[in-house]
């Protein structure tokens, strides 16, 4: 299972960890703790030496209501800490955390190598003809609305059924526009109760039927901590559990704060198969 990121072909036969670099003052875990280039430099490296494959940079929150910005604020945020990390890490692949095709293009014309859309070009009806023109990995996530209404959006006639035929729609529409390297995000805590994101995770074998290579967001969330009685800062143990629990049912890419804990897991897990 290969994607093409800019001429690197990556093997996902072994399962690949993205690290997450939010660069938002609103995150629900990590807000505000990357504001300066020091800070931002800082964190890469620790992730990069850790083991990440790829950095997922985000700069829009969307988290539930979080703060609406405009695209403006997006590109503003984003073009600095993009040419940024170019500049450090070169090497590194970086994937753009966002559902704007503008702030998509500005940032694959600077260097980006994948775009993560929580909408899977539902809140962007260009953004799949900028992925397809650019031909790089496209990450589509199952959500329901905006993170200004999901938590509103949590009812499903049968959610596994539902979330399956999005993405069958989703994914027939990006190959006739001849997107080549997709990936699917079952969209952990995106208009789904915690009790929605156990029974995804139990699923998770189904999403095999697509032949796609699986990416899995758990990292910190509150189908952890609210499970567990704790908070975002305690609940590292139990996103390790959950990571591998998802790797023994296929993710393929574990998208982490945590890099290397999450490199941890891929390796022992990797021993079992």
């Amino acid at each position: 299972m290969l994607i093409n990121c800019r001429g690197k072909l990556i093997d996902l036969a072994t399962p690949k960890v993205m690290g997450i670099l939010n660069v938002t003052p609103d995150s629900f875990y990590d807000g505000g703790r990357y504001s300066n280039e020091n800070a931002i430099l800082n964190h890469v490296e620790k992730m990069v030496t850790d083991g990440a494959d790829f950095i997922d940079i985000g700069v829009y929150s969307s988290k539930p209501n979080a703060a609406l910005i405009s695209e403006k604020e997006e590109i503003e945020r984003l073009l600095p800490v993009l040419v940024l990390l170019q500049k450090h890490f070169p090497e590194t692949l970086l994937s753009i955390d966002t559902f704007r095709s503008e702030v998509a293009k500005i940032a694959l014309e600077n260097g980006a190598a994948l775009i993560n859309d929580i909408s899977a070009g539902m809140l962007d009806v260009n953004m799949m003809q900028v992925v397809a023109h650019y031909q790089v990995p496209y990450i589509m996530m199952h959500m329901k609305g905006t993170p200004q209404t999901m938590t509103t959006l949590t009812q499903y006639d049968d959610l596994m059924k539902d979330v399956l035929f999005y993405f069958s729609e989703r994914i027939l529409e990006a190959r006739k526009l001849g997107i080549n390297d997709l990936l699917i995000d079952p969209g952990f805590g995106f208009a789904k109760t915690v009790e929605q994101n156990f029974e995804l995770l139990k699923m998770l074998e189904l999403f095999a039927a697509f032949e796609l290579p699986l990416l899995i967001g758990v990292s910190r969330k509150s189908m952890i901590y609210k499970t567990l009685a704790t908070t975002p800062e305690l609940a590292l143990n139990g996103t390790s559990v959950l990571n591998t629990a998802a790797l023994l049912k296929g993710a393929k890419i574990l998208r982490v704060h945590d890099v290397k804990e999450a490199v941890e897991c891929v390796k022992l897990v990797t021993l079992l198969q």
